[in-house]
């Protein structure tokens, strides 16, 4: 039975009751000491049956008590009414964020705001090893002047389960034993609902789904009964905040994301990584420094572009100081630019004097060569190593340099042979092979490696002794002061920039230092040997801010800058070597029998996905900031006139009538393909049956059906017939490595084997058969049937043209038929996606080109 007003509870005096719940009742009551109203909440009686759980309660509310913060409900007593126990906290006038959620979706600005509050709150507590276990809006209060609150610190685990609850019931809590659920329905982590232990991960996944919630109005995790809402949370990935009609930010959607990992070493692993990314989105300074103040340690205020997750950004030149963001007492640093050719920089390293600098650059569309500079002069000299760039400078003045490197399927790293070369001219003379990344001890006799054996990628420090691998990427290596540890970024997934900073002793130990970027590009240690420094985008922005990260993993900001940046090295006295580079993806459409090609390109990132029988519309895919994060399918007839946008989605084929455009939805879950209507008409959407989509798909001549490349779970790909819209997908080859186009006519479509073995695999069913005069190895790529079924259109590529020829797959026959390039070469990083029509007189291909600028910066603050 509820309190009357003017109860005494211990020394304070009940006023009127303000809310109740299964966790208790609450009352707004004066405190006559010190004469002030607070709150009192009353807990259940059964509280005090148990000894040790009184004494467990007690010790929590201690613990709570000790949380001083303003986005942490402060807690001043503790006691027992009539075998009661009670809380004595601040008294709060405003609402739940359950309450304010009543009306709906909360705007994305006021959303992130909370939601960096949250982080602010949690971060304080995490730091004493305090952890909520029970976040949800029911427990985070909004107050009359906008500040949020967190409530019920510690009480999670403190109340048992009474009955079955229903998905949307408020609370469901229990014991912390292993193996009982502790949490509450809709909002708890995998591990909770799994009975496993939960550690500070566990409140960030809790975040993830609150943030969800407070962006789109609805459970991320809902269903019918509770048994459906605990298996969506185990097994279902969360709706893309994309489709759910909010105009919300690409990166914020990928932060929630990346909170609602099911694997708590997946998701950020501090709650300062999130606030991190958060206050990127923000933006705001105050927001920063309360986060740095709630987490103990100072960084500097910075603003971060939220962008496509693209690695290579458009980016403006970083001699436009006014563009960059310090601390508002921080003096902005210098900006010296050490080149001014058009063209694309790998690598750059200081000399041991700390002068001279030593960098990797290709030219004007030429060769990748070594180059020296100083700062005071403005040309650079080549070092006469052709096909080259540089790894690292021994402190006795040895090079580690890179051989005969060639494109690393990673933007901007280059793969060769490894050599080592004395600084003041000589003989290279090479150590290993498959070598990305090098760097010297710091006594110069040994070096720490990145190189390929197979399908994996190991770090070596020394050569030979295996530290780490994996199936991702490594980049960066930087062996410490003390030659004891090698720190590296660790990327998760080969050929994707995102990754963390990475420790790793000569036993094999890791430790992550900082996590959750999108993209981090270049590492080095501080002057001082203390930090690591190292440039980095979060929450889907440009890699544009310099940080740095203690060994202990206390982050802050060094400085700020527009587009891509890459950090190179870091001198003795704590200037640093920048490279900032911009990048554009292009078309170009032209006549096999002219000179010269017509720019297409529409937007950021423009990728040609497929030409028209008659060479007059082009279907083209954009991938960069213009594109969004799920993409753009667009269509323009290759006259030059304005481009239409479809939809979302990756562009895969155009219908034989020209009616219809088949898309790939890459973001929704399961994989959907999805028909958008080139004039009049609706678009439709379908999923494939369970099967995974690997690309490649296209129409067949009757309109009525598709193929397309896809796998089954666990599975290698096949290539699959589908008749449209509705019909089940049929297998139509053995496993393959690679799908190429389709023949015209239907009856053959060509493809890799998983030896990459080139072969015609006929749609009836009978034998592969070996295509003659095409080696194993995609050394050349099929880019088109002609019009008889009969020849194969074949590009042979390097980074500067591409030689297309026809092909009688029958017989080996070969008759060149165009060497295609750009109009300009200076940056070309390689064509994508080249097509011949089927006359044989219509092509396109899509190219990409980073063109940079060395910078050296002095002033930074270390």
């Amino acid at each position: 039975m509820p309190l009357a007003p003017g109860t005494k509870i211990g020394p304070y005096e009940v006023i009127s009751q303000v809310g109740a719940g299964g966790m208790g009742e609450v009352y707004r009551a004066r405190d006559s000491r010190l004469r002030r109203d607070v709150a009192v909440k009353v807990l259940p009686a059964a509280f005090s049956e148990n000894s040790d759980r009184l004494e467990r309660f007690e010790r929590e509310a201690q613990a709570a008590a000790a949380l001083n913060h303003p986005n942490i409900l402060s807690v001043y007593d503790v006691g027992v009414h009539n075998g009661s126990p009670y809380i004595v906290a601040e008294l709060l006038e405003g609402e739940t964020l359950r309450e304010k959620l009543r009306a709906g979706a909360i705007p994305v600005r006021r959303a992130v705001d909370y939601s960096l509050q949250i982080a602010h709150g949690l971060a304080a507590a995490h730091e004493k090893g305090i952890i909520h276990r029970d976040l949800k809006p029911e427990n985070l209060f909004i107050t009359k002047d906008g500040r949020l609150k967190i409530l019920d610190f510690g009480l999670a685990k403190l109340i048992e389960p009474e009955g079955a609850v229903s998905p949307s019931q408020a609370t469901r809590s229990m014991e912390t034993k292993n193996g009982i659920v502790l949490g509450t329905v809709g909002y708890m982590s995998p591990e909770q609902v799994r009975g496993q232990p939960a550690d500070h991960r566990s409140d960030l996944f809790n975040v993830g789904v609150v943030i969800y919630e407070m962006l789109t109005g609805r459970r991320v995790f809902d269903g019918e009964t509770q048994a459906d809402v605990l298996s969506a949370i185990l097994k279902e990935d969360p709706p893309e905040l994309v489709t759910t009609g909010y105009p919300i930010p690409p990166g914020l959607g990928r932060l929630v994301h990346h909170c609602l990992e099911k694997d708590p070493g997946q998701r950020f692993q501090s709650t300062r990584d999130l606030g991190f990314a958060l206050d990127a989105i923000s933006g705001t300074t105050t927001s920063s420094q309360a986060l740095a103040e709630g987490a103990g340690r100072k960084r500097n205020s910075y603003r971060a572009t939220i962008v496509a997750a693209l690695a290579l950004a458009v980016g403006s030149g970083l001699g436009l100081v006014t563009g960059l963001r310090f601390g508002s007492n921080a003096t902005p640093p210098s900006f010296h630019p050490l080149t001014g050719r058009r063209g694309t920089i790998y690598s750059a390293r200081f000399a041991p004097d700390a002068q001279t600098i030593i960098y990797g650059a290709r030219w004007e569309g030429g060769r990748t060569e070594l180059f020296l500079t100083r700062p005071e002069s403005p040309e650079s000299r080549s070092e006469g190593i052709a096909d080259s760039t540089i790894f690292a400078i021994s402190s006795s003045g040895e090079m580690a340099v890179s051989l005969a490197c060639r494109d690393d399927g990673v933007p901007l790293s280059c793969r060769g042979t490894l050599a080592k070369v004395p600084l003041g001219g000589g003989a290279p003379r090479e150590i290993a092979e498959k070598v990305s990344y090098a760097d010297w001890s710091p006594d110069g006799k040994n070096l720490a490696i990145v190189r390929r054996a197979e399908e994996r990628i190991r770090l070596e420090f020394p050569i030979g002794k295996v530290l780490y691998e994996t199936g991702g990427n490594i980049s960066s290596p930087r062996v410490s002061p003390e030659g004891d540890c090698v720190a590296f970024v660790d990327h998760p997934t080969a050929g994707d920039d995102a990754g963390s900073v990475t420790l790793i002793d000569q036993h094999g130990n890791k430790r992550t230092l900082s996590s959750g970027f999108s993209s981090v590009e270049g590492l080095a240690w501080s002057p001082k040997g203390d930090e690591l420094w190292f440039v980095a985008g979060i929450a889907g922005s440009p890699p544009n801010t310099l940080s740095a990260v203690t060994r202990s993993g206390k982050n802050r900001i060094l400085a700020s800058f527009p587009g891509f940046a890459q950090l190179q090295d870091v001198s003795r006295d704590g200037r640093v070597i920048i490279t900032q580079s911009s990048s554009r993806g292009g078309i170009i459409f032209g006549s096999t029998e002219q000179e010269g090609g017509q720019e297409l390109s529409w937007l950021d990132l423009s990728f040609p996905a497929a030409l028209s029988a008659d060479g007059k519309v082009l279907l083209f895919y954009e991938g960069g900031y213009g594109g969004g994060v799920g993409g753009s399918t667009y269509i323009r007839n290759t006259d030059g006139s304005a481009a239409v946008r479809l939809g979302e989605g990756s562009p895969q084929a155009l219908s034989p009538d020209g009616k219809w455009v088949l898309s790939h939805l890459y973001l929704q879950k399961p994989t959907k393909l999805v028909l958008y209507p080139v004039g009049a008409g609706e678009t439709r959407a379908f999923d494939l049956n369970g099967l995974e989509f690997d690309g490649g798909a296209e129409w067949l001549q009757n309109g009525n059906q598709i193929l397309f490349q896809g796998h089954e779970p666990g599975q290698a790909s096949r290539v699959y017939k589908k008749e449209l819209p509705d019909g089940k997908p049929v297998a139509s080859t053995p496993e393959i490595g690679e799908k190429g186009p389709v023949s015209p006519d239907g009856k053959f479509v060509f493809a890799y084997d998983l030896d990459k073995k080139p072969l015609l695999y006929p749609m009836d069913g009978d034998p592969p058969i070996t295509v003659k005069g095409m080696p194993p190895g995609v050394l050349a790529k099929v880019v088109g049937w002609n019009a008889d079924s009969r020849s194969l259109y074949v590009s042979d590529e390097d980074r500067r043209s591409a030689r297309i020829y026809r092909l009688d797959p029958f017989k080996g026959q070969k008759q060149d038929l165009k060497v295609l390039t750009p109009p300009d070469a200076a940056g070309l990083m390689g064509f994508s996606n080249i097509m011949i029509s089927p006359n044989g007189k219509s092509y396109v291909f899509g190219y990409v080109r980073v063109l940079g600028d060395l910078y050296l910066v002095e002033g930074l603050k270390y």
